[in-house]
């Protein structure tokens, strides 16, 4: 899927190409590697003990922060702005014209899907705050007086996050292979598929669903798990961003959550590639086959490699191998967060900015309701390309670092002795490799 530009042409977004990236490939990627190193190698020598737990990590906010953050006010406030956007931006998709310009298709492609991380960052879970089908979950059971939360069955633990998993496969496939992907009838028919199947199984199995099921919002907390916010039995508490991920619970599929968000993202590099593009030129077909048996490969080639890196030493007696993936899964959303800020810096301050402009004039009739419609897009980034290609390196080497330092500490609390350091390796390999070949799609793109 390409952005919506301002003149409603479609053009590649992401990453660009190595001439928008005016630094040498080989530096870049010759130094990220030499940051991962180097970390682990401190880290080896000074970093012999596990340093975060989610049972006393972080100190307790003001009391009035937690007042205001636990009040009943703040959360209806939330939900009530979060509806009121949502019938806003749904009457554009129903009553709204078919065309780039609506700023239905930006919202939800821009800043839905890439706003999502910034916001979570610095609110925490931002989404599941606002989420519209939670208000109307909400709404449903207090009429029927069903106790909040609750649903007909316990959501079976087995599942964990295979639904989510699911759906934010659906999305991405939506994003970047579907031919029709910015027409709106399709994306229409998702988010209605999605809005259906989210309301019933909240009515099933209650708001758990919603936090195992949702793409949107297990995508919001998990990044949120990477903001200074977090909660110990129930009080606002101020942690680092690493002792706040090493709170992530480990679930069945968040492994191939975190598949999917990393593989999409690589594949959405790769698939506008020279190699790639002559590759499926000469098929003479389609490229939805092709395309989608691609981005199968980089999500299940992430999962995999993260599964057989992790698996790839010793463990102790009350540690089953086979555990290990989802136990060190939580050390891959840093590197996620790092490739997306890398991937959508550009499209999502311009083409943002875009979509707030369209959102003024929803029915595309001339109107001005929020008085944005005659701002003009702000193509600062656009124009200073060397600052744009330091900062997503920089992005992607400081994932890499953070993850190390994530999977490190969770290695010295699960690991006997003999096997913390090498045990590791595996791990650091496979992390090298996601950073050679994520600064090789970024040059190559």
């Amino acid at each position: 899927m390409g952005p919506l530009s301002v003149g409603g042409s479609i053009s590649a977004h992401g990453l660009g190409g190595a001439k928008d990236l005016p630094i040498p490939a080989e530096l870049a990627i010759a130094g990220a590697v030499a940051a991962l190193v180097i970390s682990f190698t401190v880290l080896a020598l000074a970093w012999r003990e596990p340093r975060y737990d989610a049972a006393t990590s972080g100190r307790p906010a003001p009391a009035w922060l937690d007042r205001l953050v636990s009040s009943r006010v703040l959360a209806v406030v939330a939900r009530v702005l979060g509806m009121a956007f949502f019938l806003y931006v749904a009457a554009a998709a129903v009553a709204g014209k078919d065309s780039l310009i609506n700023p239905f298709l930006g919202t939800f492609y821009v800043l839905l899907w890439v706003g999502l991380v910034p916001a979570s960052l610095l609110l925490g879970p931002f989404f599941k705050a606002v989420s519209p089908v939670r208000t109307i979950s909400m709404l449903f059971a207090k009429i029927s007086g069903v106790p909040e939360g609750e649903g007909l069955y316990a959501y079976p633990a087995r599942l964990g996050y295979w639904p989510a998993a699911a759906g934010l496969f659906a999305f991405v496939w939506l994003e970047l292979v579907y031919p029709h992907s910015t027409d709106l009838g399709p994306v229409r028919l998702w988010t209605a598929a999605y809005l259906g199947i989210m309301l019933i199984g909240s009515a099933v199995w209650g708001t758990t669903f919603l936090a195992r099921a949702d793409p949107f919002e297990v995508y919001s907390s998990l990044v949120a798990k990477l903001s200074i916010w977090g909660r110990r039995q129930g009080v606002l508490v101020l942690r680092s961003p690493l002792a706040n991920l090493d709170t992530v619970v480990p679930r069945p599929g968040l492994v191939a959550v975190v598949g999917v968000l990393f593989g999409s993202t690589a594949f959405d590099s790769f698939r506008e590639s020279s190699a790639w593009l002559r590759l499926v030129q000469s098929m003479s077909m389609s490229r939805v086959l092709p395309d989608t048996l691609a981005l199968i490969t980089f999500s299940l080639g992430v999962a995999l490699v993260l599964t057989v890196a992790t698996m790839a030493t010793g463990v102790t007696s009350d540690t089953l191998r086979r555990a290990l993936p989802d136990l060190f899964a939580h050390a891959v959303v840093p590197i996620i967060v790092g490739y997306i800020a890398a991937h959508y810096l550009t499209y999502l301050v311009e083409y943002g900015q875009q979509t707030l402009i369209q959102l003024s004039d929803p029915l595309s009739r001339g109107d001005d309701y929020l008085g944005t419609a005659d701002l003009q897009v702000n193509y600062w980034l656009s124009m200073h390309p060397t600052f744009v290609a330091v900062a997503k390196v920089l992005a992607v080497a400081l994932g890499h670092v953070l993850g190390v330092v994530a999977a490190h500490d969770r290695a010295v609390k699960l690991l006997p002795p003999r096997h913390q350091l090498t045990g590791q390796l595996p791990l650091l390999v496979a992390m090298v490799g996601f950073t050679v070949g994520g600064l090789y799609l970024l040059f190559a793109a």
